[in-house]
């Protein structure tokens, strides 16, 4: 579990790192949206790869469907509360998130780094973490973190002060993949198959709601292009 907590906090650490970036270099949006979709189509290939292909080797198909439909919803109504409460603009560059609610912002953050850490730990469980998986959490994390903390920048949070929510997610990332590693352990009697198709709907639709519409805002057609190559990297990376 130790192990599961420290590779969570990893993955997580991108968030900072994007922050840093954002209040020293201040990099261009397109940069922030070629990352964007290359992490989008990394994390979808780690959910064709490490979670679905394993789930429905253990359990009916028809029951990894239904379940991942589940997670995806359990996202959804988690997302639609916080964007109804002011977090829907947290990962806007360009300031949108002066209209918002901070502590909405930071709970919008924390809500997108659970299903991916929670994956994270699965990995480590079934015997060393997924490097597919790590990448795509960085590439995802990373221009999170820079988008986030730009268009925070630009309302008047200080640097102190959006480092300070960060280090919050990575707290909560690194819970989650502890937490992704006790479920799955088998002593604990729990449905591996369950939980790998929960927590697969509930990061592609992580992907779908917060990391394309974003790309595909500055890149527009590239996009699709952008996230077949994080996809085809994720298929190198696992093979």
């Amino acid at each position: 579990m130790g192990e599961a907590f420290l590779w969570g906090a990893l993955g997580a650490s991108a968030l900072l790192v994007g922050a840093l970036i954002a209040y020293l270099w201040k990099p261009s949006r397109q940069l922030i949206a070629i990352v964007m979709a290359l992490g989008a189509g990394l994390l979808i290939g780690s959910v064709a790869f490490e979670l679905i292909d394993e789930a429905v080797q253990s359990a009916e198909v028809a029951r990894v469907g239904f379940v991942t439909l589940i997670g995806a919803m359990t996202f959804t109504v988690g997302n639609w509360i916080l964007d109804k409460r002011g977090g829907g603009d947290r990962k806007d560059s360009g300031g949108a998130q002066v209209t918002g609610n901070p502590l909405a912002i930071v709970f919008g953050s924390v809500l997108d780094g659970i299903p991916e850490s929670f994956v994270l730990g699965l990995t480590v469980l079934e015997g060393g973490v997924s490097t597919s998986l790590l990448v795509g959490i960085l590439l995802s994390n990373l221009p999170e973190g820079m988008s986030s903390s730009a268009g925070l920048r630009v309302v008047g949070w200080s640097r102190n002060r959006v480092l300070g929510m960060w280090a919050i997610v990575m707290a909560a990332s690194a819970i989650a993949a502890a937490l992704g590693y006790v479920l799955l352990d088998p002593t604990s009697g729990r449905t591996g198959a369950d939980a790998q198709a929960f927590a697969a709907g509930a990061l592609l639709t992580m992907c779908a709601d917060t990391l394309l519409p974003e790309a595909f805002e500055v890149e527009g057609i590239l996009t699709g292009s952008l996230v077949a190559i994080g996809f085809a990297l994720s298929i190198i990376m696992s093979a």
